[in-house]
């Protein structure tokens, strides 16, 4: 009788069924923490399946779909699939930097000028290109017949068109820049975080439907400082992930380590770097946006705050 009732009162507990959360990620160097999520996720009852998209605006479709519920994007992209309806919230930031203006026999932003850019459309680059362009007083259009052509292409294949010669200078990620430095077909001109942008900072979005599951969501967001924790305390071991678990081998020590040495991981972001980011959007118009978003109706970080005060990370 005493083992039936000890039966019965174990099969009573409360079972936690692991959880599937669908995450859009990046192939790029401080995109890291965020694929590493998928290691730590098991531990808070979840299983993050991750999926690589080109570019950040390539995982609206997905969001909309309703296959991805989680994503890592640069700020306007997740601006601008807001604007276009996705149902988002930008609930942390994950990395800093990681952007540089690099050129064929161009040392500066002002030579620039007659020149052909290439840069990926909707990412980071793209809005932080501009901001330096202005702020050198440069025109430019894709169709050409201003200062500066800019010519849209694919991540993977800006360093192949600036090694061809088929550009003059890219703003590329990293450490797509770094490796056309180390390659030699590429100098940098500039890091571009002198402008009201300043150092980008990337963003952790949920669907709307993730962060209404609370359990869940601060799970998966307990996931996410956790995996970000470890990348930050244990250089080394961040390294080791980027280099063989993501790139596969084809990214050295060096590259990487130059990489990161202009990004960086974190957890946070600010609403008023999303706002100024969506102001300029539209001002360049980036996204094609009718008027900026308001940041204060789609960035919601109290579930970071909570997980980081849940795991004691200042």
């Amino acid at each position: 009788m005493t083992m039936r009732f000890l039966l019965a009162a174990i099969l009573s507990l409360p079972v936690h069924a692991e959880d599937v959360v669908r995450l859009g990620n990046l192939k790029f160097a401080h995109y890291g923490a965020v694929s590493h999520m998928k290691e730590v996720c098991p531990k808070y009852g979840v299983r993050l399946e991750e999926r690589m998209f080109a570019k950040g605006v390539d995982i609206i479709p997905g969001i909309l779909a309703g296959e991805i519920d989680l994503a890592a994007s640069a700020v306007d992209a997740s601006i601008a699939g807001r604007a276009g309806g996705a149902p988002i919230f930008v609930v942390a930031g994950f990395a800093r930097g990681g952007a540089r203006i690099v050129g064929r026999g161009v040392t500066t932003v002002a030579g620039l000028k007659g020149k052909k850019v290439g840069t990926a459309r909707g990412g980071a680059q793209e809005i932080l290109l501009y901001a330096e362009l202005a702020k050198a007083q440069l025109t430019w259009s894709e169709k050409g017949g201003k200062d500066v052509q800019i010519v849209f292409l694919a991540y993977a294949d800006l360093n192949q068109t600036l090694a061809a010669g088929q550009i003059d200078a890219m703003c590329n990620s990293e450490p797509q820049s770094t490796q056309a430095i180390a390659k030699g077909f590429g100098t940098e001109i500039i890091k571009p975080y002198d402008t009201p942008i300043g150092e980008p900072v990337r963003a952790l979005v949920m669907t709307e439907k993730l962060y209404a599951n609370r359990d869940l969501a601060l799970r998966v967001m307990k996931c996410f400082v956790e995996a970000t924790r470890e990348f930050l305390r244990e250089p080394a071991r961040a390294e080791k992930y980027v280099r063989e678990k993501m790139f596969k081998g084809q990214l050295s020590a060096q590259e990487y380590q130059d990489a990161m040495s202009n990004a960086a991981f974190t957890y946070d972001i600010t609403e008023a770097h999303v706002q100024t980011t969506a102001d300029l959007m539209v001002k360049y118009g980036v996204g094609k946006l009718p008027a900026a978003q308001k940041a204060s109706q789609f960035v919601k970080l109290d579930l970071l705050a909570e997980a980081k005060t849940l795991l004691g990370v200042k």
